[in-house]
């Protein structure tokens, strides 16, 4: 049976041998709100000894009013969610995303407490990932690629409509998450008083890297429709392997230039907020996707898969003289006239 003769999956969870257990996940829960009471504790030591620090974080609030609900709810419940006390994890959560959102209003309202709404936003994230880990003892990231994100393969193999769906593509995912969102994200840092101004130089080089990851998103998208019959969107997928183009160097080509133009619009721009978006963007991209991707290609087709894993590295570009661009290797698995101009190819998706 060929690869195409397989059934769609939707939905793969990873191998449970490459995950830590329920156990490990809760005790990592544990462990950052453990962190998090400590950090509480500091913070609020530095609010009362370093006015500077309390202007930054806290603006004209009040910090004995906001100390007497603060250090209860969100200190003292995070000690007490890393004891294990699973009503102390919807506490310690819940007020610090409920802090998280007041103080992004009252930071964007005021320009006051900027850093104080940054911090918060942070502390809200992680204890809503910690708080999952200890709760479901697991993160349903399945549930991400569910519906219209759910993997499957492309049910055309023509390539005109499929450059042009993959043109499509990239035009709605960079205008928003390279374009819409870094210029919120960029507004927030100004009207909270937090940018910082970069160099000329720095500004120049962030546009080169721009322009070069650029470059490498547009080559590693082709290639998934020249080579793979499939375009990089998840619900139109690639119906075959390929280890040529990008893919032959580096398994994930599309992330990395993904995570490069990010850097490179706040490197760009000026922003710092940006740059830390594409990165932690990046970090829960591969913590929680990039398994799903990788168990789905693995059921799909098995050893060749496995063998292409071996060879080539997720992130890192292997260069040797193995690594060739020809057009000499045939597929068998063509079926019909429409598969013409990929009959002799083998296709990715993009990573």
């Amino acid at each position: 049976m060929s690869p195409t003769d397989k059934k769609p999956v939707t939905g793969i969870r990873h191998n449970k041998r490459h995950t830590p257990d329920k156990p490990l996940r809760i005790f990592h829960g544990r462990m950052y709100f453990a962190l998090q009471a400590l950090a509480g504790a500091a913070w609020w030591l530095g609010v009362i000894t370093l006015p500077a620090l309390c202007d930054a974080t806290l603006g004209g609030l009040d910090p004995l009013l906001v100390s007497i609900i603060d250090i209860p709810l969100f200190v003292i419940g995070s000690a007490l969610a890393a004891l294990n006390f699973r009503w102390a994890v919807w506490i310690a959560a819940s007020w610090t995303t409920l802090v998280a959102v007041f103080m992004v209003i009252y930071a964007t309202v005021t320009t006051e407490a900027g850093l104080g709404a940054v911090l918060m936003v942070t502390a809200a994230l992680g204890s809503v990932i910690a708080g999952t880990l200890m709760i479901l003892g697991k993160i349903p990231s399945d549930r991400l690629i569910a519906g219209p994100f759910a993997f499957r393969s492309s049910h055309t193999r023509i390539r005109g409509q499929l450059l042009v769906r993959t043109t499509i593509q990239l035009v709605i995912f960079w205008g928003v998450f390279l374009v819409v969102l870094p210029a919120i994200i960029n507004s927030f840092e100004d009207r909270w008083n937090l940018a910082v101004k970069f160099p000329i130089l720095v500004l120049v080089a962030g546009f080169a890297l721009l322009a070069l990851f650029s470059v490498l998103g547009v080559w590693s998208a082709r290639a998934v429709a020249n080579f793979g019959s499939g375009t990089p969107l998840p619900a139109a997928m690639a119906n075959h392997l390929v280890v040529r183009g990008p893919y032959a160097f580096v398994r994930n080509p599309m992330a990395i230039a993904g995570i490069g133009q990010g850097v490179a619009i706040g490197i760009f721009i000026g922003s710092w907020m940006v740059i830390v978006y594409a990165l932690v963007g990046s970090l829960l991209w591969n913590w929680l996707i990039r398994p799903h991707e990788e168990a789905d290609l693995r059921q799909r087709f098995g050893a060749e898969y496995d063998d292409y894993a071996a060879r080539v590295s997720c992130w890192i570009p292997h260069f040797s003289s193995s690594d060739d661009d020809s057009d000499d290797t045939t597929d068998d698995n063509s079926d019909d006239g429409a598969d013409d101009d990929f009959g002799d190819s083998l296709g990715d998706r993009e990573k």
